[in-house]
């Protein structure tokens, strides 16, 4: 695609560029450095206070104004774009349109202005396609600043107040509460069941309980649990913290550091045509110097030589070929809009049907996000629980006299909120994963936490505690009361004397607490979150957990999507490898990825980084899974899988996704759960979060390439016909058999519109069963380029003979030559696009009127030549009426080409 060709140049200009922090060599006393990373959650917190200089009481008002002069303010640096009128001019800065621009100077010098203008034209609307498609791209900074739109509360002189996260300095104390956003990267003073979501950040599906202990070793993001980081979200609790980093310094400032150091490599598509355009373009000059000595040489006038030389170097030159690229992709990505893939940037359409490695997300995206009950331990028998996600559907695989009391405890003892309906939870939703999760199981069961409330009204609670972990509240029914505890099944046996069998009370003997610690173990291997659940009526107004009736266990999992299975398998029959990465448990993500199939085996981010990028590199064919992982090796893993030239695709949808989107061939976003950073530094969105999306994405993209590789094997072959044909006639000493202004029409209409209709081909059986194409693979190649040379050959003798017939010496004749040369191109262009609906396949099995486009195309096409030919027109294309006859020996000569490639097809099987 010409306009395209400079495309990676035109990226790494709009790259974004950062302010550098200037390193300090003299630290302050009194003001820490931002430069010097600490790693804060290794010191208690009173150390970290006398670090940062900063006291229980919150900075004055004074020392935040120094610092935040010193230091900047808490927020993302902005992108700097490139001017559009820079943008526009970049689209001309290519091997080819050079060529194409200096035959416009050289035609207007000669006075062809004709000809002059229709390059100029094309020219021109091919720079505004491209002007377009770049003036679009990158705002990914832009995004990530969406994340600090808000306020923060924060202690100033020992007040509370309330101020803008961009004024947020080091050292601040700030006030932490449920359902507020983390405004910076900060160090926990204290903290009363905190809870916090960072899917965005570190891809853990489940809240991550904070405290403010300091921990001793060196640990990754996920596990620093005295930490939080901007951001994130606060599901549960309260606490205080003092700041140790904003703006850029935060780990959502390195993800956009890193978003900026991810240069995005050009695509296989543009890699070829960048090759092709360069062949071409030095294959056109010593053509168009040949003609020029060789006719000079013959005596020829040298301007008339001149003009004739430049026609030649138009004729070879596929002017048509940019416009039909860019059509055939906008055609690819409308169709995926329908299949549920949007595509952001054109280029993505092909390289998704070269895709031979997927990168996915787990969290998401081969699951749902949201946790489900799976199976439930009760009456000494463990029962499967049917459905996933939120949706209220799916059964029990049987019912037990206990179950609706487990049930009902884990309905009660819970302090989610949703406006439910028959069939889903729906966006109204709030709280923990987990107990969304028990609300579902008990509605599964028709039990609706309103109307158990209504008999069963809460009259206290004592809530979870990291220590106890365990919930209990307290209700009446009737003129009774009772205690429903859940919690971790460990410490919830431990205060249970009595257990619920088929409805039945019985002391809990040793053998049936060895039994539940069993069953707890097992689910746990399978990666399954356990809760216990127990009640008792409460006698006294004593409300201690203590001599509980146990009932069961319930075991949840944020599950996989159902259609995530079957989208792997066809992965797997299309040649392509799915590898996971998450942020979740190694044992987690091990048992979802043996659940859908996915190969290899798992390590975890430590392995990941006691391994040397060449040890990675050796090993990354035998990885299925990667645990733990941080935004650092997500990028060390596309790169492991692009050093062995795989083409590399990344789903995702956290924040954390982004630097790996970007440098990925193709990045693909999730739309629903996708963070608008993800959005921004994909090439694709998928707007129903469904990976088996990207399944049918990468079979409409196998599709476009499969289009695109007939028209550019079409309208080179066709190029070749008419270059061939002026050649040899210069070698022979022939007059010229066409003339520049109907080589610039046959370009533009006869070769350019059914070369077009061929970007809407329906798609070959069997795409999905071939293997991807390689990286390096061109996209001519060696077979397609035989076959161009071969049908140019015949176009060229075909054409030859004809204008030598027809001229038979004589000067009067050159008018009525030149015409029956013209129209027999023309005629031997529209049986070879029929040849071109598929490449390998004959034409009658593909079906000969199955598109409708391309059969209105050489309609079109014919009737432009008719009219050429048959009114006055053929006074400005130099053209003369034919006689039925002369039609009869045109179309004798012309369908030997469609002949001869549905022979070669029969022997053409090694192409499939």
């Amino acid at each position: 695609m010409m306009c395209k060709l400079s495309y990676n140049n035109i990226i790494l200009y709009n790259l974004i560029k950062i302010k550098n922090h200037t390193i300090n060599l003299i630290y302050s006393h009194y003001y820490p450095t931002q430069e010097v990373e600490m790693e804060y959650y290794k010191l208690s917190s009173e150390e970290v206070l006398k670090d940062l200089n900063s006291r229980i009481e919150g900075l004055t008002h004074e020392e935040a104004e120094e610092r935040l002069n010193k230091y900047g303010k808490n927020e993302l640096t902005k992108e700097h774009h490139i001017s559009k009128f820079k943008l526009f001019l970049s689209q001309f800065n290519n091997f080819i349109v050079w060529i194409l621009i200096g035959a416009v100077i050289i035609l207007g010098i000669s006075g062809e202005f004709v000809n002059m203008v229709v390059i100029l034209i094309i020219l021109i609307l091919n720079a505004i396609l491209g002007f377009i498609q770049e003036y679009r791209a990158e705002r990914s900074i832009e995004a990530l600043e969406k994340l600090a739109s808000f306020k923060a509360k924060v202690i100033r002189d020992g007040n509370e107040i309330e101020i803008n996260t961009s004024e947020l300095v080091l050292g601040d104390i700030i006030i932490l509460e449920a359902g507020e956003r983390v405004p910076a990267d900060a160090r926990l003073i204290k903290s009363h069941n905190l809870e916090t979501q960072e899917a965005p950040l570190t891809g853990e599906s489940l809240p991550v309980e904070k405290q403010s202990e300091l921990l001793n070793k060196k640990l990754g993001i996920a596990d620093r649990t005295n930490m939080i980081f901007s951001g994130t979200n606060i599901v549960l609790g309260s606490g205080k913290a003092v700041v140790v980093s904003t703006g850029m310094d935060t780990e959502i400032g390195k993800i956009a550091n890193l978003i900026h150091k991810s240069k995005p490599p050009l695509t296989p598509l543009q890699q070829k045509l960048e090759h092709l355009g360069k062949v071409l373009g030095v294959g056109v000059i010593i053509l168009a110097v040949l003609v020029f000595l060789i006719r000079t040489w013959q005596g020829e006038p040298k301007i008339e030589t001149l003009i004739y030389a430049v026609s030649l170097a138009v004729a070879a030159v596929p002017e048509g070929l940019p416009a039909v690229v860019t059509i055939t992709l906008a055609i690819g990505a409308k169709r995926m809009i329908k299949k549920n893939a949007l595509i952001r940037k054109l280029p993505a359409v092909e390289t998704l049907g070269s895709t031979n490695v997927i990168c996915t997300d787990k969290t998401g995206t081969l699951t749902h996000n949201e946790m489900t009950v799976k199976k439930v331990y009760v009456d000494d028998q463990i029962i499967e629980v049917q459905g996933s996600g939120y949706e209220i559907k799916g059964e029990f695989e049987r019912k037990t006299s206990s179950l609706n009391q487990l049930l009902k405890v884990g309905v009660l003892c819970n302090n989610a909120n949703f406006k439910d309906n028959k069939e889903h939870l729906d966006g109204e939703i709030n709280g923990d994963p987990t107990e969304i999760a028990l609300l579902v199981s008990g509605a599964k069961l028709n039990l609706n936490r309103t109307e158990l409330e209504k008999q069963t009204p809460r009259i206290d609670e004592i809530p979870f505690d990291s220590d106890r972990k365990l919930m209990s509240t307290i209700h009446k029914q009737g003129k009774k009361k009772f205690m429903l505890t859940k919690g971790a099944p460990e410490e919830l046996i431990q205060r249970c004397n009595r257990i619920l069998i088929n409805g039945e009370i019985s002391v809990l003997s040793r053998g049936k607490r060895t039994k539940i610690l069993s069953v707890t173990e097992q689910f746990g291997k399978e990666a399954l979150r356990i809760l216990g659940f127990a009640y008792k009526e409460i006698q006294s107004s004593s409300n201690s957990e203590t001599s509980l009736i146990f009932v069961g266990l319930q075991a949840m999992i944020d599950p996989p999507r159902e259609e995530a299975k079957s989208s792997i398998a066809k992965c797997k029959k299309a040649g392509i490898k799915v590898i996971m990465i998450t942020g979740d448990h190694k044992i987690t993500a091990n048992a979802i990825a043996n659940d859908i199939g996915i190969d290899g085996r798992t390590i975890s981010g430590e392995e990941l980084d006691n391994m040397q990028d060449n040890q990675l590199r050796d090993e990354i064919d035998k990885i299925g899974v990667f645990a733990r992982a941080s935004p650092e090796h997500k990028l060390r893993i596309v790169r492991a899988l692009q050093s062995k030239n795989y083409v590399v695709a990344m789903t995702g949808d956290g924040v954390n996704d982004a630097p790996a989107l970007r440098k990925a061939d193709i990045g693909v976003a999730m739309g629903i759960t996708g963070t608008d950073v993800t959005k921004e530094a994909g090439a694709m969105i998928l707007t129903d979060d469904n990976f088996s999306s990207i399944v049918s994405a990468v079979e409409e993209g196998r599709n476009v390439f499969n289009n695109i590789q007939k028209f550019i094997e079409y309208l080179l072959s066709c190029n070749m016909g008419e270059v061939l044909t002026i050649f040899i006639a210069v070698l022979l000493g022939f007059p010229a058999p066409l003339i520049a202004v109907q080589i610039l029409l046959m370009n533009l209409i006869t070769d350019g519109l059914p070369a077009t209709a061929l970007a809407v081909e329906p798609e070959e059986p069997g795409v999905m069963e071939r293997k991807p194409r390689k990286k390096n693979a061109r996209v001519v190649d060696r077979r397609g380029f035989i076959q161009i040379i071969v049908i140019g050959i015949i176009m060229m003798i075909g054409s030859l003979g004809v204008f030598r017939y027809a001229y038979k010496g004589i000067e009067s004749n050159y008018m009525y030559a030149t015409t029956m040369a013209f129209t027999t191109l023309v005629i031997f262009q529209m049986f070879h696009v029929l040849n071109s609906k598929s490449l390998y396949l004959s034409v009658f099995k593909v079906g000969l009127f199955k598109n409708k486009w391309l059969i209105g195309a050489i309609g079109l096409s014919l009737t432009i030549q008719l009219l050429l030919l048959y009114t006055p027109l053929n006074i400005i294309f130099n053209t003369v009426p034919l006689s039925i006859f002369d039609w009869g020996i045109i179309l004798l000569v012309t369908s030997s080409v469609f002949v001869v490639r549905e022979i070669w097809k029969l022997f053409d099987a090694e192409r499939v």
